[in-house]
């Protein structure tokens, strides 16, 4: 089905800032809806997945059936295995038996989805939101930007809704900020590590700073590119170790629907210990991935020689600072032993991670209306929409903006259909997409009964009796 032709003077029913995955998602599992009238807005000039992390062989972390929609609607149209038909290449994945696909292949897959999908307009620059009282609307300010990132033209949309999809920023460390900005000084954050890969590879000595996936692909990917005998590098993490991600099968149960709604429950202190705990089950390392940096390693040592890599958990970057004009000095310190001391190298890779982007500036005209908790950070409801002042009518949903409120599934794409389909039946007030009622086999909370579908419960058995 076609949504229904836009009026040009007629409000939206849903307008969406930012067009990553999540966003992504929502606009695809909108689209067969024909009473909802949608667009969606990024600054960006076309849809673009961390490239600089789309090293060769990485893969996602989800099985491929974490796609845009399928765990919402597997009949659906815009389903990465429908792109593999559409690109005469599902046989071949049949034979290659992959469960989880290489990160390369779903930026490729969430491309053909954006390059298809009518209302997704890139190369706009959303840049306030207000409510009129008045009109009881969002008033939605934007900048066309040209392909040099000039201004073109400015505009305003009018909508009854909007959800936030500006996904999160590359976190650099405060103590190694001033040589990141500083011209020409080769210290980078791992979200731009392709775009300087070339280059990184010819310096004498490289330091890799941080125990995710990320900073294990980096190490693997420069590991595999340096001469036997001379790799020259430094692995740093801040963890106690380079810790596996928790990844057995009760224990992706914390990415269902049932543990969201369980933290979502709790109270704001709990929560806010419980993110902080589990961190292992998201920013833990991928077994294989351990697995083949120990191989590379091992095979380094055949000929009786250990590789020239340090690998080195527990250890806190203090300070950082530029020697001559080439190379870059990090004060350490280990914090188990309480020793200090300092690394000379040529590069810095800053696998540090990635944090949600701040909602201030985008929402400032909502400030007034905005209910935050006591940290002052927003308070979003069990349907992913901001906690706003009763006099608005309309809501803001959120899309990976909800760790403090809903734990650690919010940045986990196997949830990305599930929530998009939670947000388009709130905002229609049906069910165009029914969801499960139960997904996890934990029950988390001390409830007598959990819940089971009615159709799943097993039948009560009729005695028999005698003579029948």
């Amino acid at each position: 089905m076609t949504p229904a032709h836009h009026e040009p003077e007629a409000p939206r029913d849903l307008v969406g800032i930012g067009i990553g995955p999540f966003n992504l998602s929502l606009a695809a599992l909108a689209h067969p809806l024909p009473e909802l009238d949608t667009v969606f807005y990024e600054q960006r000039p076309g849809f673009d997945w961390h490239p600089g992390l789309l090293i060769d062989g990485a893969t996602l972390q989800v099985p491929f059936l974490a796609d845009l929609v399928t765990l919402a609607d597997p009949t659906s149209p815009w389903s990465f295995l429908n792109h593999l038909k559409d690109r005469d290449r599902l046989f071949p994945f049949y034979f290659a038996e992959r469960f989880h696909i290489q990160r390369a292949e779903y930026d490729a897959y969430c491309r053909w989805v954006a390059d298809r999908l009518p209302g997704l307009h890139f190369g706009h620059q959303v840049d306030a939101v207000r409510w009129n009282p008045e009109q009881a609307l969002f008033e939605v300010d934007f900048t066309c930007l040209a392909a040099d990132g000039d201004t073109e033209l400015l505009g305003r949309t009018h909508t009854r809704n909007i959800v936030l999809g500006v996904g999160t920023a590359p976190h650099i460390p405060d103590a190694l900020k001033p040589l990141v900005e500083a011209p020409g000084v080769p210290v980078i954050h791992a979200a731009d590590y392709l775009a300087h890969r070339d280059r990184f590879l010819t310096a004498e000595h490289i330091t890799v700073i941080g125990a995710g996936q990320s900073g294990a692909e980096v190490f693997l990917d420069l590991l595999r590119n340096r001469p036997p005998g001379h790799e020259k590098i430094h692995w740093l993490a801040r963890t106690e170790a380079f810790a596996p991600m928790e990844y057995s099968k009760l224990g992706l149960e914390h990415f269902t629907p049932d543990y969201t709604r369980y933290f979502h429950a709790l109270t704001e202190p709990v929560r806010d210990r419980l993110v902080a705990a589990q961190w292992q089950l998201h920013k833990g390392i991928d077994a294989d991935t351990i697995a083949a940096i120990h191989d590379e390693l091992y095979r380094r040592t055949l000929h009786g020689d250990w590789p020239d890599a340090v690998l080195t958990p527990a250890v806190t970057v203090r300070t950082a600072g530029r020697v001559a004009t080439t190379k870059v000095e990090l004060h350490l310190e280990h914090a188990q032993q309480g020793t200090r001391t300092r690394l000379t190298t040529d590069a810095v890779v800053l696998a540090t991670g990635y944090r949600e982007r701040p909602l201030d500036r985008i929402l400032a005209g909502l400030d007034p209306y905005l209910r935050r908790d006591n940290a002052e950070r927003p308070r979003i409801d069990d349907q992913f929409r901001l906690h706003l002042d009763p006099t608005v009518t309309g809501h803001v949903y959120v899309q990976n903006a909800e760790l403090h409120t809903h734990g650690v599934g919010a940045p986990d794409l196997g949830l990305a259909a599930w929530r998009s389909a939670t947000i388009l039946n709130a905002l229609t007030g049906k069910d165009p997409y029914p969801l499960p009622q139960r997904t996890a086999f934990t029950t988390f909370g001390l409830e007598p009964h959990p819940h089971i579908p009615p159709s799943r419960q097993t039948p009560a058995l009729t005695p028999l009796v005698d003579g029948r």
